[in-house]
């Protein structure tokens, strides 16, 4: 058996959703990792029951494949396994115009970064309502504060991610469940070159992933809403970019996202 404080956390084989986990087990729970590598989980998973006496399970998915959350779901069902803490990490980004990126890509992007979120969060919402206690946190970004020429999906993706998760928090409130939207702004994970963000500027002075899973974990041990992990980008977002003439704010946007020659 789990212990009573156990934490599901997806793309959990590495960056933010790595340290998530490592923080999770110091304190003592349990978790429930998922990641298309099946390897990295395991060997996670040996270093956090070695190191902190906790039980892991590990779930291989690729999240951007239909049905795979329902999947992840039902695997923790058949082990009895509940879920009290919920980490929608896991996300990718790409970069270029969109009418010439791949449109595969950006329907998977879409389906790892909103679909599997949404129902990962329906499914085991039910057992937190029911036993009334509960905490979601879904990584979302910056990004999601307005739009992103160069990359027009991925900043919609956590346009909806943000909306999402506070309609939620409200709407859970009255459960004793919270729900955080955890918006960094660049880190230094392989999201830059899985995204093809190589030599863009705003990830030359990016945060580290364990400094911001930190900063996200006691967010959403506090029950904040919204969490942006720097001060002076969170005064941006919330008091000067609504204030901005509409093309003004998206040629910032563009700017901010492309390369350096």
């Amino acid at each position: 058996m789990m212990n009573t404080n156990t934490a599901l956390i997806t793309g959990a084989s590495a960056g933010i959703g790595l340290e998530l986990a490592r923080i999770h087990a110091q304190k003592g729970g349990d978790l429930v990792l998922v990641a298309r590598s099946k390897n990295k989980l395991e060997s996670l998973k040996l270093e956090l029951e070695e190191t902190y006496k906790i039980k892991v399970i590990v779930v291989s998915e690729d999240l951007s494949l239909t049905g795979a959350a329902e999947r992840v779901f039902q695997q923790t069902e058949r082990q009895g396994i509940e879920v009290n803490t919920l980490i929608n990490n896991a996300g990718f980004g790409g970069h270029g115009f969109f009418n010439e990126r791949n449109l595969e890509d950006e329907q998977a992007m879409m389906q790892v970064n909103m679909v599997a979120l949404t129902q990962l969060t329906h499914y085991y919402l039910q057992g937190m309502v029911s036993r009334q206690s509960g905490r979601i946190m879904n990584v979302s970004s910056t990004a999601s504060f307005m739009p992103g020429p160069l990359q027009a999906v991925y900043y919609a993706t956590k346009a909806y991610v943000t909306s999402f998760t506070q309609a939620l928090a409200e709407e859970v409130s009255e459960h004793n469940i919270s729900a955080t939207a955890l918006c960094p702004g660049a880190v230094a994970t392989g999201f830059v070159k899985a995204g093809n963000l190589e030599g863009v500027k705003i990830w030359k002075n990016a945060k580290t992933p364990s400094s911001v899973a930190q900063f996200g974990y006691q967010a959403m041990e506090k029950g904040k809403l919204v969490a942006i992990n720097e001060g002076k980008l969170a005064f941006l977002l919330n008091w000067i970019v609504p204030l901005l003439p509409r093309k003004v704010m998206l040629k910032t946007s563009r700017q901010a996202m492309e390369k350096s020659a």
